[in-house]
């Protein structure tokens, strides 16, 4: 993830970043809320720690497996992290059984 991915996520205009300062195609400079920036950053990130948790647990949900209650409790709860956590210091990771 990076500072360019958050920034392309406000304004996909934006192609470069250099010095904080933010690009578009033709090399003029695009204003972009910092703020902003930083919390669709660390919402980004919290998505990719939510998908690599899910991921781990990919192959509770095989065909020839059944969930356990607990099991399809945690994964819900990691799909739903993202509806409640507005940043990265908010997150309450559920535990896993």
């Amino acid at each position: 993830m990076s500072r360019l991915d958050a920034i392309r996520t406000i304004d996909s205009s934006v192609v470069k970043i250099a010095n904080n300062v933010a690009y578009n195609a033709l090399g003029n400079v695009v204003k972009y809320d910092a703020d902003a920036a930083t919390t669709v950053e660390q919402l980004l990130i919290l998505r990719r720690m939510r998908n690599a948790k899910l991921a781990e647990t990919d192959w509770w949900a095989s065909s020839d497996l059944t969930m356990s209650s607990a099991q399809t409790k945690y994964r819900q709860d990691l799909r739903d992290i993202t509806k409640s956590a507005t940043s990265l210091d908010d997150v309450s990771w559920p535990e896993k059984p």
